[in-house]
């Protein structure tokens, strides 16, 4: 986890980026909070103190849980419902950068399943995937060499992370990478709340000559956990047009650093 801040922030805004980083965490820790805002330990202490005192999170040893009991990220079930008609225009889009003969490397998650779908009817594709749902559903109704990357399967999420899968991922190449996001803004980056799912997405993008973004508008200008890739780190944005008008006008001003594409 790493900040990109400018200038130091006030005690309240940092308290408040706080809030939202264990929004969508089981636990934050001291030591990752102070890389995060590049302040000392007493000063986290002190921001987790207040906040406590003030009923917004619970302190433990070494940092802080929410007050809920809300597993920090949506399973894949909870995911369904929410932005499908974004997900699908987005996946409908992104697929059109898929050519036949391609191989190519499909991240984890319900935007990603998606794009399996638009990928029905193309020809002789090798596909790498992590997901179990992905890989199932490309199985059944393509004729695509799906390779599956093996690794600790994630509890909600049917997919693998960990040094299994990262080793894998260390000795193939591919054309393109489609990746999913949890957050994305433009001091931050792209960001996902698991460390592990982080370190796979950033061995996918080491795969691939093409990098590839998809991502409803929801999740643009939202903060989470772990920074997985700087905007100058993807070449394409798939997203659509309902995203905040000054983040808009910041990504098309930088479309010599990334190529936006809007369903």
């Amino acid at each position: 986890m790493k900040s990109t801040e400018a200038h130091p922030l006030f005690a309240e805004e940092r308290q408040e980026q706080i809030i939202s980083l264990l929004s969508q965490s089981t636990k934050l820790l001291v030591p990752d909070l102070c890389d995060y805002f590049h302040v000392s330990p007493a000063t986290i202490r002190s921001d987790l103190r207040e906040l406590a005192a003030k009923g917004r999170l619970k302190r433990t040893h070494g940092g802080a849980i929410p007050l809920s009991k809300t597993i920090y990220e949506p399973t894949n079930a909870d995911k369904k419902v929410h932005h499908t008609t974004e997900k699908q225009a987005i996946a409908a889009l992104a697929s059109q950068l898929v050519e036949d003969g391609d191989t190519i490397a499909i991240d984890a998650g319900t935007t990603m399943m998606e794009l399996a779908k638009n990928l029905v009817g193309k020809d002789d594709l090798t596909i790498v995937v992590n997901d179990l749902n992905i890989a199932v559903f490309l199985e059944q109704n393509t004729f695509a060499n799906i390779i599956v990357l093996g690794g600790n399967l994630r509890k909600g999420q049917q997919c693998t992370v960990g040094p299994i899968t990262l080793s894998a991922l260390t000795s193939l190449n591919v054309d393109k990478v489609f990746l999913a996001t949890n957050a994305f803004s433009p001091e931050k980056g792209f960001m996902t709340p698991d460390m592990n799912q982080a370190e796979v997405k950033k061995a996918m993008l080491r795969t691939a000559t093409e990098r590839i973004v998809l991502c409803d508008s929801s999740k643009i200008g939202k903060i989470s956990f772990v920074e997985f890739a700087r905007l100058q780190d993807i070449n394409k944005l798939v997203t659509d047009s309902g995203i905040d008008a000054k983040i808009k006008r910041y990504l098309d001003e930088n479309q010599d650093a990334i190529q936006v594409l809007y369903a």
